[in-house]
């Protein structure tokens, strides 16, 4: 390649870094490192009613951390600012008037009552894609001056071609193809002055010379109006690539109402998810490497990536395989970044102090280690731990066949006289403990492990039991067993 690659991401401040649009930026940025290149993140602010407040920080904030590192944007700047869109007003309207000198755009009076009365008409007869019935299409100097003078509302229309077909080799898709009569005259900037999505960024990404534009499919119908504006200009269009659907486990469209799979990056930040998982999960979302290797690090995937290996297919949100993913990096962390992550989270639920002494910590940090292994994510140790807090064990049918067991109450009459006994309470005078039972009963295996794991943790399975017990407590332990044999 002897052009700079030059990628964006260009989100809309109208709602929170959500997982398609961070596929996106990961895409692009990948992308963009791959080939040495730049990746830039453009805030499309125009939609000024449906922006919503911290919706553009989301977007920033998230993406630096999940690791996604852009070379210019609004914080940070760059040689093409400004990078937010109502900063760019003078741009939009220079060139729109050029538009309507060419020719190629024209202004149009049509109240939204007309307009819509139009569609309903179109729709009447069958039409299932009404376009603009081209009213002020022809409008002479003298009618449109009128109009201006009387103070009559426009908007500015792009002019389509007629008989022009708009082919282009998508990065993703291969050849695609649209007809200039399946598209009506559109709007390029509204009422009020604003230019419309499909007209501004075609002038952003001109003039910010954007080299490669990967975006989700939904944005595949708009390319040919995109066109319209690049050959108005007789400018050179950018590579487009779409990229396909992210669909859910019932292979629907996953949309924000999707209360099955949770939807923003900064849900998975607060519930204790890892940045590098969800980098690495977000680039195996409709994008694959050869091989079965499925964790890569950031700089793994900027050396293979590869545009080519780009589905086809949509791509399927596996929330069972994110956080598989998920724990085979936390099983990579220390302890003591494991307890970082995890411990507010106890913390916030109210089941340990915020304010911790140096014991209380090591408590929660033995807790914590205990399910080291075994944690998706760093919420999760609330409900992992919830037998360390509960003063009311609830037994399960699973638990109670295991306690119905004719030799439990020898076993456990003989546990609770040995931990009475106990000076010392740790994991290695617990072990000795439960092997003195075995001895004194001549029980074990299951018939000897279960019932006291049942009985101390109210559970069937768990941590070490040695560990677990001594973690909660000989009073609370020896209370537990108590009211077992009462």
């Amino acid at each position: 390649m002897t052009k700079e690659v030059r990628v964006r991401y260009a989100p809309s401040p109208t709602g929170y870094l959500h997982i398609g649009g961070a596929r996106t930026a990961l895409f692009n940025y990948l992308y963009a490192k791959h080939h040495n290149g730049k990746f830039i993140v453009r805030i499309e602010d125009t939609d000024i009613e449906r922006n919503v407040e911290g919706g553009e920080a989301s977007q920033l904030d998230n993406l630096k951390w999940l690791g996604i590192e852009y070379d210019e944007s609004i914080d940070i700047g760059g040689p093409y600012a400004p990078y937010r869109q109502m900063e760019r007003l003078d741009i939009y309207k220079e060139h729109a008037e050029k538009l309507l000198e060419q020719g190629v755009a024209y202004k149009c009076f049509c109240s939204s009552e007309k307009l819509e009365a139009s569609r309903e008409e179109q729709k009447a007869r069958g039409v299932a894609a009404p376009t603009y019935d081209g009213t002020c299409r022809h409008l002479s100097a003298e009618e449109v001056a009128a109009k201006e003078a009387a103070g009559e509302p426009y908007t500015i229309r792009m002019r389509v071609p007629a008989n022009v077909t708009y082919e282009f080799e998508d990065l993703v898709r291969g050849q695609v193809t649209f007809e200039s009569k399946d598209i009506g005259d559109w709007v390029i900037v509204k009422a009020n002055g604003i230019p419309t999505y499909n007209y501004a960024v075609v002038l952003d990404d001109h003039f910010m010379e954007i080299s490669h534009v990967f975006r989700g499919e939904e944005h595949l119908s708009n390319t040919p109006k995109q066109m319209m504006i690049f050959d108005a200009f007789g400018w050179k269009y950018p590579r487009f690539g779409h990229m396909t659907l992210i669909i859910n486990e019932n292979r629907k469209k996953l949309s924000k109402r999707d209360e099955s799979i949770i939807q923003f990056v900064t849900q998975y930040k607060d519930l204790g998810y890892l940045p590098e998982a969800m980098f690495n999960f977000f680039a195996l979302l409709g994008w694959s490497p050869e091989g079965e290797e499925e964790i890569f690090s950031k700089e793994e995937f900027i050396k293979i990536f590869d545009e080519k290996r780009l589905s086809k297919s949509p791509s399927m949100f596996d929330k069972q395989k994110l956080t598989w993913m998920n724990n085979q990096y936390i099983k990579k962390l220390s302890l003591e970044e494991v307890v970082a992550l995890s411990l507010p989270h106890l913390q916030k639920a109210g089941l340990i102090p915020e304010e911790l002494t140096a014991e209380q910590r090591a408590w929660a940090t033995d807790l914590i280690a205990l399910y080291h292994d075994q944690m998706s994510f760093g919420a999760e140790i609330v409900e992992l731990s919830s037998l360390f807090f509960n003063d009311h064990i609830e037994y399960d049918e699973e638990a109670k066949e295991v306690l119905a067991g004719e030799q439990v109450p020898e076993v456990m009459a003989a546990f609770k006289a040995q931990l009475e006994e106990l000076e010392e309470f740790t994991p290695d005078t617990v072990k000795a403990a439960i092997k003195a039972v075995q001895k004194a009963t001549g029980h074990k295996g299951k018939n000897l492990f279960m019932p006291i794991r049942v009985v101390t943790t109210g559970e069937t399975h768990g941590p070490e039991l040695p560990n677990a017990i001594c973690l909660i407590g000989k009073e609370k332990t020896i209370d537990r067993v108590g009211k077992f044999a009462q």
